[in-house]
């Protein structure tokens, strides 16, 4: 935890005989920073990040309380606590200071004694706090090596010998998510390819995810065909569920003898195929989503995969792309977007569309993590 000497105070007030005060009762203790007005000090606190703001209401330009709402609405700033010195000293004055944001307020003329303890308590709580924060962010970060480990690492390698060639990539809206992919080779040499997406997000979303793709690595081998693996995964989450989370799922079966794809869903958005420089959606009834309840029933699907198709399975991440003016990305974005990169690899293909959304969403926060698996017979 951070040393209470180590912290930095910003002190805003335009009286320099409070200002000399204030420096002379905390010098010494903490590292200090002075600003004399408002608009000083909101750009001061942008820059320096303090542990703690001392803050007078009654300044030239804007005044403390502004000051204080600027801070909250700013993500650098919204944490760090804020304590009004101010002689107004009704309790509507008060009040208007803890709706602002502060976290506490003394009414001036203040007892030193009185600042110096009040300040070494919120600078503790702060410092609490930042402790917390820092081994929360240690722990996802290990959290999402994990699972990011979890995912399959060399699928071009696992693809080899099956005529075709295949990427995928995985971008989390959060330090850990809910999508999943998967590319495994049975023993009768065939190849299985699935897309996963979660409930929810954060932690809860990465546990049913790391449930779910061990559940379909350990199933896939004992399933003829892929509307059985989504019965039996779906039916195996079923019995152990107990918030109700639940997963879409698309799966598909590539039959390295024939070409064939046999595929179905479990609440999944189709997959998209890109045939001579046209894309369109494979025809897709899709079945409840997988986890809910025992016995899913998924329709069976199958097409037959010709040189240089390209089929690109995706989750709802992409589609449901926000820019700034709240525009989903969409389905036929992403179609356009296809059909005008069908002559590429499957590694292209995927970066191409990760790019594409991008720049769709611009400084839009990502909503929904990202995933998109790509598969290209050779």
């Amino acid at each position: 935890m951070k040393e209470l000497s180590e912290c930095r105070i910003l002190i805003v007030d335009d009286v320099p005989a409070n200002v000399d005060v204030l420096v002379q009762a905390l010098r010494g203790d903490y590292q200090l920073s002075v600003a004399i007005d408002g608009t000083t000090g909101l750009s001061t606190a942008e820059k320096l990040l303090p542990d703690l703001v001392l803050l007078d209401i009654v300044m030239p330009g804007i005044n403390g309380y502004e000051v204080c709402r600027r801070l909250r609405a700013s993500p650098r700033t919204r944490e760090i606590p804020v304590m009004f010195l101010s002689s107004l000293e009704d309790v509507r004055d008060k009040a208007q200071g803890f709706e602002a944001g502060g976290n506490d307020y003394l009414v001036k003329p203040f007892e030193i004694l009185e600042v110096k303890a009040r300040v070494k308590s919120l600078l503790r709580a702060k410092a609490y706090a930042d402790a917390v924060k820092e081994k929360i962010a240690y722990e996802l970060q290990i959290a999402r090596e994990i699972q990011m480990g979890i995912l399959p690492q060399a699928i071009p390698e696992v693809v080899g010998g099956t005529g075709l060639e295949a990427h995928a990539i995985l971008h989390p809206a959060q330090e850990v998510g809910g999508d999943l992919y998967e590319a495994l080779r049975l023993p009768d040499g065939n190849l299985v390819a699935i897309m996963g997406d979660v409930s929810g997000k954060g932690i809860p979303a990465a546990l049913f995810m790391a449930v779910t793709t061990t559940l379909l690595r350990a199933m896939a081998p004992d399933s003829p065909r892929p509307e059985d693996l989504l019965r039996r995964v779906s039916d195996a989450l079923a019995l152990h569920n107990p918030h109700g989370m639940f997963v879409t799922i698309l799966c598909a079966l590539y039959d390295v003898r024939t070409g064939r794809l046999d595929y179905a869903s479990a609440g999944h958005p189709p997959a998209v195929l890109v045939r001579d420089g046209i894309a369109d959606y494979l025809p897709l009834k899709p079945g409840i989503v997988a986890g809910i309840m025992p016995g899913l029933s998924a329709p069976g699907h199958s097409v037959q995969l010709q040189s240089g198709d390209l089929v690109v399975f995706y989750t709802d991440g992409v589609t449901e792309a926000f820019d700034m003016a709240g525009n989903l990305y969409g389905e036929s974005r992403l179609l356009a977007e296809l059909a005008g990169q069908s002559g590429l690899t499957a590694a292209a293909t995927t970066d191409a569309v990760l790019r594409s959304v991008r720049s769709h969403a611009g400084d839009c926060p990502q909503s929904d993590d990202i995933t998109v698996l790509a598969l290209k017979r050779k």
